[in-house]
């Protein structure tokens, strides 16, 4: 297994997500062969990028982002497409070397295709906010559709596991590989988790956590490895949820119900027995015949698994319910 960032868009990745995600990794029992990042190879992919440019598969294009998207809607041409290659070369270098900021690279692929993502997307933008790890080194940035079937191949990837929503991505990343003369990869899809009535999006949780309207990313509202484990739902049980849910390609939206049913399961052999009331929701009870003074006897903490062995139940005539 490889564990690689894909830290292709500076304005988006903090170190703090890239220790989390490590972190997080490891307290689900997964570990790796090689860790890598996507910035590891971003001089080999400017060449490669190059290499697209002199075979005329890839152009440099000013078309302003909005317009861009427009006309990529609309099946419209950029004029910049008839650019040639001496051109392109020319605007790419001074791209390279943050002079050219209103230009991005796409590549050539089929304007009319039906595949909106096989109309010329792009495959590296300029930044001027510096990178996690590379600081101010670079000023351009390759995409994540051109670096994910490039690194998959430098890396030695033969089986590429991806949820089903890229699935119109899949010509473009045999596209890429065809163009830069690599061997096709094997491709399968799966299925993206999605929950009940649960925001799963990044984005859309990341707001939550910038707004302040959450503690943080363990917030145990949120549907993170940290919030859930904050909720009491043990790794074991989102191991066994994720294998029972397997690698099908059929659309699912799965109930908290089974995640909680199967960490019930896992729970209840291990789990001593207490009880507890709330302070601010307690009354007081007296029983007229009680015991004038506490006494204490001895239960089992779990009858389900007797090693846990016993605490002590106390009865008394002034009792504590919660209301």
């Amino acid at each position: 297994m490889r564990m690689r960032f894909d830290d292709t868009n500076p304005t988006k990745e903090k170190n703090e997500f890239v220790e989390s995600i490590i972190e997080d990794t490891k307290t689900l029992g997964i570990t790796w062969e090689r860790l890598t990042y996507t910035s590891d190879y971003f001089d080999q992919l400017f060449e490669l990028l190059r290499g697209l440019i002199k075979k005329g598969l890839a152009y440099c294009d000013n078309t302003p982002v909005e317009q861009m998207r427009e006309e990529r809607n609309k099946k419209i041409e950029s004029p910049s497409r008839a650019n040639s290659v001496e051109k392109n070369l020319e605007i790419y270098d001074l791209l390279l070397a943050g002079k050219a900021n209103d230009y991005c690279v796409r590549a050539k692929i089929d304007m009319k295709s039906n595949n909106g993502a096989m109309r010329d997307p792009v495959m590296a933008r300029p930044s001027d906010v510096p990178h996690q790890r590379t600081g101010t080194k670079y000023k351009v940035y390759p995409t994540y559709d051109f670096c994910c079937p490039v690194i998959d191949t430098l890396e030695g990837v033969t089986h590429v596991l991806r949820t089903n929503e890229y699935a119109d991505r899949i010509p473009q990343f045999q596209w890429v590989l065809k163009a830069l003369d690599f061997p096709p990869l094997e491709i399968y899809e799966y299925s993206r988790l999605n929950l009940e009535y649960t925001v799963l999006s990044k984005r859309k949780l990341n707001w939550f956590v910038d707004s302040g309207n959450v503690d943080g990313w363990n917030d145990p509202r949120f549907p993170t490895l940290r919030g859930v484990l904050r909720k009491g739902i043990r790794v074991e049980t989102l191991i066994e949820f994720m294998l029972e849910q397997g690698p099908s390609k059929r659309a699912n939206l799965m109930e908290w119900d089974k995640l909680w049913a199967i960490n019930k399961r896992i729970i209840d052999p291990i789990c001593p027995r207490y009880s507890s009331v709330s302070v601010d929701k307690a009354c007081r009870l007296t029983v007229v015949n009680g015991p004038e003074e506490p006494e204490a006897v001895s239960v089992e903490m779990n009858k389900l698994n007797k090693v846990l062995g016993l605490r002590p139940l106390w009865k008394s005539k002034n009792l504590l319910l919660e209301f």
